[in-house]
Protein backbone atom coordinates (compact mmCIF):
# COMPACT_ATOMS: atom_id res chain seq x y z
CA UNK A 1 0.00 0.00 0.00
CA UNK A 2 2.55 2.43 0.66
CA UNK A 3 4.61 1.65 -2.43
CA UNK A 4 1.40 2.52 -4.38
CA UNK A 5 0.96 5.63 -2.39
CA UNK A 6 4.16 6.60 -3.20
CA UNK A 7 3.73 5.78 -7.19
CA UNK A 8 0.77 7.65 -7.25
CA UNK A 9 2.25 10.98 -5.65
CA UNK A 10 4.13 10.04 -8.57
CA UNK A 11 1.81 10.52 -10.77
CA UNK A 12 2.23 6.61 -11.60
CA UNK A 13 -1.52 4.56 -12.16
CA UNK A 14 -1.10 1.78 -9.78
CA UNK A 15 -3.84 -1.14 -8.41
CA UNK A 16 -3.73 -2.58 -4.98
CA UNK A 17 -4.52 -6.17 -5.33
CA UNK A 18 -5.36 -8.39 -3.16
CA UNK A 19 -7.68 -11.52 -1.94
CA UNK A 20 -10.84 -10.42 -0.50
CA UNK A 21 -9.79 -11.24 3.24
CA UNK A 22 -7.61 -8.22 3.47
CA UNK A 23 -10.61 -5.62 2.39
CA UNK A 24 -11.30 -4.00 5.61
CA UNK A 25 -7.32 -3.94 6.25
CA UNK A 26 -7.12 -2.06 3.15
CA UNK A 27 -9.48 0.27 3.96
CA UNK A 28 -7.99 0.76 7.58
CA UNK A 29 -4.22 1.63 5.72
CA UNK A 30 -5.31 3.75 3.58
CA UNK A 31 -7.49 5.96 6.26
CA UNK A 32 -4.32 5.91 8.22
CA UNK A 33 -2.10 6.45 4.73
CA UNK A 34 -4.82 9.26 3.84
CA UNK A 35 -5.26 7.57 0.35
CA UNK A 36 -7.45 4.87 -1.12
CA UNK A 37 -5.81 3.42 -4.13
CA UNK A 38 -7.68 1.68 -6.48
CA UNK A 39 -8.04 -1.90 -5.81
CA UNK A 40 -9.15 -5.44 -7.27
CA UNK A 41 -9.85 -8.39 -4.54
CA UNK A 42 -9.35 -12.14 -5.21
CA UNK A 43 -10.91 -15.12 -3.73
CA UNK A 44 -9.25 -15.83 -0.57
CA UNK A 45 -7.17 -18.14 -0.01
CA UNK A 46 -4.27 -17.91 -2.57
CA UNK A 47 -1.34 -20.09 -0.95
CA UNK A 48 -2.50 -23.18 -1.26
CA UNK A 49 -4.01 -22.63 -4.77
CA UNK A 50 -2.54 -24.34 -8.05
CA UNK A 51 -1.10 -23.12 -10.74
CA UNK A 52 -4.30 -23.49 -13.07
CA UNK A 53 -6.36 -22.37 -10.20
CA UNK A 54 -4.08 -18.78 -9.78
CA UNK A 55 -4.14 -18.40 -13.96
CA UNK A 56 -8.31 -18.59 -12.93
CA UNK A 57 -7.99 -16.03 -11.12
CA UNK A 58 -5.53 -14.17 -12.41
CA UNK A 59 -7.64 -13.83 -16.18
CA UNK A 60 -10.11 -13.37 -13.67
CA UNK A 61 -8.70 -10.11 -12.50
CA UNK A 62 -7.09 -8.84 -15.43
CA UNK A 63 -10.68 -6.97 -16.89
CA UNK A 64 -10.76 -5.58 -13.19
CA UNK A 65 -7.50 -4.18 -13.01
CA UNK A 66 -7.25 -2.79 -16.41
CA UNK A 67 -10.63 -0.96 -15.58
CA UNK A 68 -9.10 0.42 -12.52
CA UNK A 69 -5.75 1.91 -14.35
CA UNK A 70 -8.43 3.22 -17.49
CA UNK A 71 -10.99 4.84 -14.60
Amino acid sequence: MHDLVDLEDRGVAGVFVASDRFAQAADTQGQALGMHPRRVLTAHPIQDRSDEEMRTLAETAFPQILAALSG
